[in-house]
């Protein structure tokens, strides 16, 4: 007698990743679409033959958009959204694996591995000029207003020109590599009267200005290692007269009258004189006619 025994396979294995934690380092400017953990490497096997289905998600709040598996059956991980150093420096994806689609009734088993994200900034900002204001929420573009002073006409100063709000200062925004930013006069300097510091970017004269105009300098902070990486701002220098007397009151002490329940705004008139408002007046000899 023949018997012939047929084995029916039970689906009593659960799939096994080769790696079940793997760290991946990704430089800040990766591209979108690229793979940045190949589907070998994430592959799982099931000893009872069954297909493997996949499932990624991401343990960090607000970073589970920037990754994705190429599909439900393949494991392989790209990157589908531009990375941002200052959102997030970290993630924790879960990439689970089991063996039988999601609904399906009877048991199922799963396996789970781990990758850990690290992004590392990259070069991707140009200079800010400083002081500066953010203009997005993002915090990744900073407006720098102009720099301001003056000048006496006909008189070379010896000493950096002090400036408002501060002095010509740029700072590398991408501040773990912090590279090395030079200065530079790129237009408006008629006459070759002002020089900038390359290294830190003080300002001077070269010689006296001549003539009552004022200078609109252009400024450039460039980054040493790529100059494609630059800002410029503009550094108004206005030339005045030379001061050499301090304004004063024409009178040391001036004296009005007001009556009670005036309304806001309403003249003071001198005292002893209710027909004459108030006016408290300076003079300075260096402007004798004015």
């Amino acid at each position: 007698l023949n018997v012939i025994v047929t084995i029916i396979n039970e689906n009593d294995n659960s799939p096994v990743f080769t790696q079940t934690n793997i760290t991946k380092i990704l430089p800040e400017d990766t591209k979108v679409n690229t793979t940045i953990v190949a589907r070998e490497d994430v592959t799982a096997t099931d000893a009872d033959l069954d297909t493997i289905y996949y499932e990624l998600i991401s343990t960090v709040q607000n970073t589970s958009d920037y990754f994705a598996i190429t599909g439900i059956t393949n494991p392989g991980i790209y990157l589908q959204k531009a990375l941002d150093y200052e959102k997030f420096k970290f993630t924790t994806l879960l990439l689970y694996a089991t063996d039988a689609p999601e609904g399906t009734s009877g048991t199922i088993h799963t396996a789970t591995a781990t990758i850990n994200i690290i992004v590392e900034q990259a070069d991707m900002k140009p200079p800010w000029f400083l002081p500066c204001t953010f203009i997005d929420t993002d915090k990744s573009i900073c407006i720098s207003g102009p720099y301001t002073g003056r000048v006496n006409m006909s008189e070379m100063s010896t000493e950096p020109l002090t400036l408002e709000p501060g002095p010509i200062y740029a700072i590398d925004p991408d501040y773990t590599l912090n590279e090395k930013i030079v200065y530079s006069i790129v237009s408006g300097n008629e006459d070759n009267v002002f020089s900038v510091d390359a290294d830190t970017g003080n300002l001077t004269m070269n010689k006296a200005a001549t003539a009552p105009d004022s200078y609109q300098l252009q400024v450039m902070a460039t980054q040493v290692n790529n100059k494609q990486k630059y800002s410029v701002v503009t550094v108004e220098i206005k030339v005045i007269n030379k001061s050499d007397h301090a304004p004063y009151f024409e009178s040391g002490i001036y004296a009005g009258t007001v009556s009670v329940g005036l309304d806001p705004r309403s003249f003071v008139f001198q005292a002893g004189d209710p027909s004459s408002p108030l006016m408290i007046t300076a003079l300075d000899d260096d402007f004798p006619d004015v």
